[in-house]
């Protein structure tokens, strides 16, 4: 029987900043249990690397398998487990002629900006310099070009911050930062909601990069963590995270 004190305990959450809106809602319906979870969200291999150097941490969901894989690999957390995916999308400002057929050679523009994610930091980074990879395929050099100037606008230590409640990349399109914004179609979605004259272009299947999300429990995890996991696997928490645009495996 749990005590009063270690009941009153919260889940420690780390989750990827795409998450953020469907693991709240999540929480809130764990917590119905009478357990609270505390939630930290920023870029995945960020989170990764505090935890690997001992931040405080129960569960770790991740917008990659490798960064929670390598945390299991060091002998820091459990079995790994995919739990959502998502898959990038092109955020187009207002006024650019983008479709799927012609999103490569708009990218290409000269006239036409760019922006991503950071690499390494955040897995929508890696997942945008995935896609330049195999737009060489359809255009031989298209993989340099695009690496040469796209901007790295978010992930990063020193990203700029959107104002509060603002989606990040929605921002950095109406602050001209961006023409073109590769991120993932959930947060493409929502750019969307808070402004419907942002375009969201489905990549073609030549560039389609799909994004695996990985869940883990760190060792020495409380209970109530390993029930909080659970819940996310769980037809309820699956559920959520479909409402919110995941694709939810164990559904």
């Amino acid at each position: 029987m749990m005590s009063p004190a270690h009941a009153a305990d919260p889940v420690l959450l780390h989750a990827a900043g795409s998450l953020r809106g469907a693991l709240i809602d999540v929480a809130k319906a764990f917590e119905a249990s009478g357990v609270a979870v505390q939630a930290k969200y920023g870029p995945s291999g960020t989170l990764r690397d505090e935890i690997a150097g001992g931040a405080k941490a129960q569960v770790f969901a991740s917008a990659n398998m490798a960064h929670p894989e390598s945390l299991a690999k060091a002998g820091k957390s459990g079995p790994v487990v995919l739990f959502a995916r998502n898959r990038l999308c092109a955020l187009v400002r207002p006024g650019l002629a983008v479709t799927p057929d012609n999103l490569l050679d708009a990218m290409l523009r000269e006239d036409v900006k760019v922006g991503t994610s950071t690499p390494k930091a955040d897995p929508s980074g890696d997942y945008a310099f995935e896609s330049f990879a195999k737009a060489d395929a359809l255009k031989a050099g298209s993989r340099a070009a695009l690496e040469r100037k796209a901007l790295q606008l978010t992930g990063g230590p020193s990203s700029a911050q959107p104002p509060a409640g603002r989606s990040a990349y929605g921002w950095h399109i109406a602050e001209g930062r961006a023409d073109i914004f590769l991120n993932y179609c959930t947060a493409a979605a929502a750019a969307q909601r808070e402004n419907p004259d942002l375009q969201v272009v489905q990549l073609p299947d030549t560039l389609a990069v799909g994004a695996d999300y990985g869940l883990t429990v760190i060792n020495g995890a409380s209970p109530e963590a390993y029930g909080f996991a659970m819940f996310i696997l769980s037809r309820e928490g699956q559920g959520i995270l479909q409402k919110h645009g995941f694709a939810a495996p164990g559904l």
